[in-house]
């Protein structure tokens, strides 16, 4: 190894913003940060709550994405600068966009620059539940593999079911459709000059989890596709047979890009991957580890040996994948729809009479402070077997069995009952999801031996994290890193470049540490596992309401 520092650069694209982290590859300090909202997405543009639409304009992903960059470099000196040799991306997904010829998102098209369809599909978009049952119903009637590995239940969150519900319901963009692209890969195309839908490298891990691709079969058949609707049959030559690992170096940085970002032309650009796999990387993720990326949604990611797994096809999770998380490994992911969501939506509810109060610097202030106070009088409470029990389903159930009709309830509440009492009851409820997600992926014979947390609630949400380690019985380490994505990110734009020969030595080198553990509290935990048993028979009363 040259003694000369080189550092690379995370670029971590969540919901609602960019972010870029600077990174020394041979102590893993993380040396500038830099974050940008999406303006767009900021402002409320191209999406109906109501109806469950959520689009995001590749604009906002470009200039955010910009600004990050300079943001985090106006922390380094120049020759610091000169010494970054690589990046790679991560975003949220499945979050896809159907592009032109050239592989542009169709909303960078002039005639398309307001259309949402023409814009990324967020990953929280429901708007193609029908299209979800569709392929489902379809795959199950000719008794085809395709779902094998995706956990049995193909999801409305996922690229096939977007693409297909967009143009089943706008003709005009069916028409100028040429192929679709998932944002990680896109990001990847762009800043390397390689967009083209035939020729763009493909992420294994988007590829996997989100499109039923498989080495045995690649991507579904012209004929299933051409069932659904003859549109996608006719994309299929122009989308891909293969797909790549992070630890592959996609390109390198065009002078264009370069110039823009205000880094080295020619540093190598890994291909990308999603945003909760990269996080078990930066939190240097290994058999038995169960990650959590616990933010306004969960994932829950694991890796496992291929002699471990063997031939088994894990059922009701969001996919088991050749190298999507650690290259050699089987990735394994699951999750939950909503989680910090759930608590934003209470508040929301309790705010309601302030919705005349302009927004501001006052209004947030009161926003914020009312969340402060739930959470204080709620853990001074403690658990009751006879208390408040709620079902996390508000914005439908990703594990296990995937399945977007299903919602959330509460039961037990009376003329008595609190504003806080309820909330503990959604705070105890999305840890009740969690504990059946992990029961779910232990039943199935993958090893669970400890659980690492990151993401914001991790961070900010100590009520939340003391209520998980409760609830599941077992303690909950919390790692060090603010951006742990974008570590994750970077630690395989560091193999890409070459400073390491693979992720492995790399995480050695760059993964991060542990700063805080929650333990169970052993009477807590007691109630809570009779509170647990009424979580699942609410839930299965839920199912036969729904």
């Amino acid at each position: 190894m040259e003694s000369n520092k080189k550092y690379v650069i995370g670029l971590d694209f969540g919901t609602d913003s960019c972010r870029a982290l600077v990174v020394d590859t041979y102590t893993g300090r993380e040396m500038a940060t830099g974050v940008s909202f999406y303006p767009r997405w900021k402002a409320g543009l191209y999406c109906d709550a109501h109806n469950n639409r959520y689009r995001q304009h590749p604009l906002d992903y470009i200039e955010s994405m910009t600004e990050a960059v300079h943001i985090a470099l106006s922390d380094l000196k120049e020759e610091e600068i000169a010494s970054i040799c690589g990046l790679c991306f991560d975003t949220t997904g499945s979050t896809p966009a159907l592009t032109d010829k050239a592989g542009m998102p169709l909303a960078l098209c002039p005639e398309f620059a307001e259309e949402p369809d023409a814009m990324f599909i967020l990953w929280k978009d429901h708007t193609a539940v029908r299209e979800a049952e569709q392929i489902n119903a379809l795959i199950n009637k000719r008794n085809l593999d395709y779902l094998l590995y995706e956990g049995g239940t193909y999801s409305s969150e996922w690229v096939w079911s977007k693409v297909l519900h967009i143009i089943n319901t706008n003709v005009a963009i069916k028409d100028a459709a040429y192929a679709w692209v998932e944002h990680c890969d896109w990001m990847t195309g762009l800043v390397t000059g390689n967009t083209i839908p035939e020729q763009i490298f493909r992420s294994r891990c988007a590829a996997g989890h989100k499109a039923m691709w498989h080495a045995s079969w690649c991507l579904p058949s012209g004929e299933v596709l051409e069932e659904l609707n003859p549109a996608l049959k006719e994309m299929l030559p122009h989308l891909f047979t293969e797909t790549h690992t992070s630890d592959t170096k996609a390109g390198e940085l065009t002078h264009e890009w370069a110039d823009r970002l205000g880094l080295p032309q020619g540093i190598a650009v890994a291909v990308g991957a999603l945003d909760a796999h990269m996080g078990a990387v930066g939190a240097s993720v290994a058999p038995g580890i169960l990650t959590r990326i616990m933010g306004t949604s969960t994932c829950d990611i694991m890796v496992a040996g291929k002699d471990e797994v063997g031939g088994r096809c894990i059922k009701g999770i969001c996919g088991q994948v050749d190298g999507s998380v650690l290259p050699g490994f089987i990735g394994f992911e699951a999750g939950q729809s909503a989680f910090g969501d759930i608590y934003a939506w209470f508040r929301k509810m309790l705010a309601w009479t302030l919705k005349d109060i302009p927004e501001g610097e006052a209004r947030q202030k009161v926003l914020e402070g009312m969340l402060v106070e739930l959470t204080r009088e709620a853990q001074d409470m403690e658990p009751s077997e006879d208390g408040v029990v709620a079902l996390d389903w508000m914005n439908g159930r990703r594990t296990p069995d995937a399945d977007q009709n299903v919602k959330g309830a509460v039961v037990g509440l009376t003329l008595g009952t609190s504003a806080p009492e309820i909330f503990r009851a959604l705070v105890e409820a999305t840890a009740f999801g969690s504990r059946r997600i992990v029961e779910h992926m232990k039943g199935q014979g993958l090893r669970i031996d400890s659980v690492n947390a990151i993401g914001g609630i991790s961070k900010k949400a100590p009520f939340v994290m003391q209520t998980l380690a409760d609830v599941l019985d077992m303690p909950i380490r919390v790692v060090r890193s603010e951006q742990t994505c974008a570590l994750g990110a970077a630690m395989f734009a560091a193999v890409a470049a070459g400073v390491y020969k693979d992720i492995n030595e790399a995480t050695r080198h760059m993964g991060s540490d542990i700063e805080a553990e929650y333990r169970p509290d052993e009477k807590r935990a007691l109630i809570y596992e009779k509170l647990y048993k009424k979580y699942l028979e609410l839930a299965k009363l839920a199912e036969t309401i729904n």
